[in-house]
């Protein structure tokens, strides 16, 4: 069995390395794409690894065996800046083709990947990660767990290996690689125990703290500074008013210095990275003071962005708003001599105040009345806590959030960035409760065509039925009767049921409208006339533009237009025909048409008469 399993190995490694050969032929580039068109190294007849006999899985083990000597053969004696290492990407294609026809496993193209990535520096690794991304829609097509798995592995293992600060880009590249090659509702990029990230330690230096006074010296200087405040009287503007974080009984926090600030400030970070600590009543009220005093310092601080600054100092011109965004820096320097810098520094506060507006909404799912919500009830262990936020706690928090986003508003660009934020955070609050809802899919399986033709004719039989009965149940034509006793289809055979009216018609309903009009007692009324009036107006002047549209410029808006159409313009129309005048001036000044259209309504007078 041995050497037969030799022998087999021996065959496909032999044929891989032909199948290569013919590669270099038919893709003449030395780069990652185009990829290679496995289909045309052999024909249709032929077999693409040639006839290996044996069992299914025997088969694919032997070719993933081979596979691997071949792969790393060219990985040990060729470098990836070589033209020739596209080998290695020709090896990859062909096998990807192989996993897709069963002819290999599945996951060996992403394990062989996953070696590839870590023999590389991080240069190299982007030339690979470039062919993951190239390749991304063939590998993720024949989709399953065993890939899964390997892709969440590499891709972790990468970030890790990546510094956030110097490859910021390449960080993004792999998360978005992430985000196509799963789905949206794919508990794989979920944290479903709720832990936190507890290694994520900000480092300061504590050496104000070790030179503390002794509590009997504190406490001296506490009674001298009272008595002090005590004999110097204090003006109207200087009352000490309640805090703008909303708590009544707390008091406006006082601005402390540089060196006093600097241990309370980075304390924030340890509850930023690990939020239960604050369960804990000394270390809740040591976040709301250090919290407080931080948004009292950066408010007195005149702020100015780091990449301004630098511009305003070398005398070059200003950066544009793009130039600006490519400053951020995930992790901040903790120096003591750079504390001052960073606390004037506008993209620093920013980044330290929307951490507390996170970790504010957090504290504020805690409440009483956030947990009497259905979907709390329901969730999942891990995401439940104990801990209930008091009521004059969620007051601060409620406070304490308005200040910052009141602040974060300021600025010419304040309010279009808050907004961003809270469209962030507005968003991660739905993301929150679907996972606390235990992460339900998003999409429904598609339904099968036996469901989909065994339940077609129950639905037409039921619309039909809906058809039927509202046919029975529609009313005739009785209701058109006034007195009941003429029937509704006879009334409408009538002449003047399908004749349209004349405009005059419409005038003289006009002029029994404003006789209306003159004895209607309620405003209601006369608002309902005054609707009535305007929709006859223009349905008379809709008729009357059909014969009589040269006299449109005789109607005033609002001043019986309609009547108008139908009254002498001057005198002299008065007259009639045989009293028109004979010089050239007034016969200009009579419209022609108006005169035609007189001498038809004598004629029609005429024979009426």
């Amino acid at each position: 069995m041995a050497v037969a399993d030799i022998t087999s190995n021996n065959a496909i490694a032999a044929k891989l390395t032909t199948l290569l050969q013919h590669a270099r032929s038919l893709k003449q580039s030395n780069s990652i794409d185009p990829p290679l068109q496995v289909s045309e190294l052999v024909t249709d007849n032929e077999p693409l690894l040639g006839n290996v006999t044996g069992d299914k899985d025997l088969r694919m083990l032997a070719v993933d065996s081979a596979a691997k000597n071949i792969f790393y053969g060219k990985l040990g004696s060729t470098p990836i800046s070589e033209p020739s290492f596209v080998d290695v990407w020709n090896l990859l294609d062909i096998l990807q083709y192989c996993g897709d026809r069963e002819l290999s496993s599945q996951q060996l193209v992403l394990l062989l990947i996953e070696e590839l990535l870590d023999s590389q520096s991080i240069s190299g690794c982007r030339s690979v990660f470039s062919y993951l991304e190239s390749r991304r829609e063939a590998i993720i097509a024949n989709n399953n767990k065993s890939k899964d798995l390997v892709i969440l592995r590499l891709c972790n293992e990468l970030l890790r290996r990546l510094s956030r600060a110097e490859d910021p880009v390449f960080c993004g590249r792999v998360y978005i690689f992430m985000f196509q090659s799963f789905p949206l509702g794919d508990k794989s990029s979920v944290n479903l125990r709720g832990n936190f990230h507890v290694e994520n330690v900000t480092t300061f230096e504590d050496y104000l703290q070790d030179s503390a006074p002794d509590e009997d010296e504190m406490e001296v200087e506490n009674v001298r500074t009272e008595e002090t405040a005590e004999e110097q009287p204090k003006p109207e503007d200087a009352k000490v008013k309640p805090a703008e974080s909303g708590s009544p009984d707390r008091e406006k926090p006082s601005i402390m210095d540089i060196d006093t600030l600097y241990p309370v400030f980075w304390s924030l970070q340890h509850s930023f990275s690990n939020p239960p600590r604050l369960f804990e009543e000394e270390n809740f009220k040591q976040f709301q003071q250090s919290l407080e005093a931080t948004l009292a310092k950066f408010k007195q601080a005149e702020t100015v962005s780091a990449a301004a600054d630098s511009d305003r100092k070398k005398g070059a011109k200003p950066r544009s708003d793009d130039e600006f965004a490519s400053t951020f820096n995930p992790k901040y320097l903790t120096s003591r001599d750079l504390f001052k810098l960073e606390l004037s520094d506008l993209a620093f506060q920013r980044h330290i105040l929307v951490q507390a507006l996170i970790l504010i909404d957090f504290l504020l799912t805690l409440t009483d009345k956030s947990k009497q919500k259905p979907y709390y009830a329901n969730a999942q262990k891990a995401m439940q806590y104990s801990f209930m936020l008091r009521e004059e706690d969620t007051e601060w928090a409620l406070g304490i959030k308005t200040s910052i986003a009141n602040y974060l508003q300021e600025g010419s660009d304040g309010k279009f960035y808050y907004r961003m934020v809270d469209t962030v955070l507005s968003r991660d609050k739905n993301w929150v409760r679907w996972k606390m809802e235990n992460c339900h899919p998003f999409t429904r399986d598609r339904v099968s065509s036996a469901d989909f033709l065994g339940a077609k004719p129950g639905a037409q039989q039921a619309v039909r039925r809906t058809v039927l009965k509202a046919l029975d149940e529609s009313p005739g034509l009785e209701y058109m009767s006034s007195d009941g006793t003429e029937k509704g289809l006879a009334k409408l055979k009538e002449a003047n049921s399908f004749t349209p009216p004349s405009a005059e018609s419409y005038a003289k309903i006009i002029q029994m409208a404003d006789l209306d009009l003159e004895m209607a007692t309620s405003e209601e009324e006369k608002r309902k006339l005054e609707e009535q009036k305007s929709s006859n107006t223009w349905r008379g002047l809709r008729l009357a533009s059909k014969n009589r549209l040269s006299l449109f410029d005789r109607p005033e808006h609002g001043k019986g237009s309609l009547e108008r159409l139908f009254q002498p313009g001057t005198s002299i129309e008065a007259a009639g025909e045989d009293n028109a005048p004979t010089s050239p001036e007034v016969r200009d000044s009579v419209p022609q048409q108006s005169v035609e259209e007189q001498r038809a309504d004598q004629r029609s007078q005429v024979t009426t008469e």
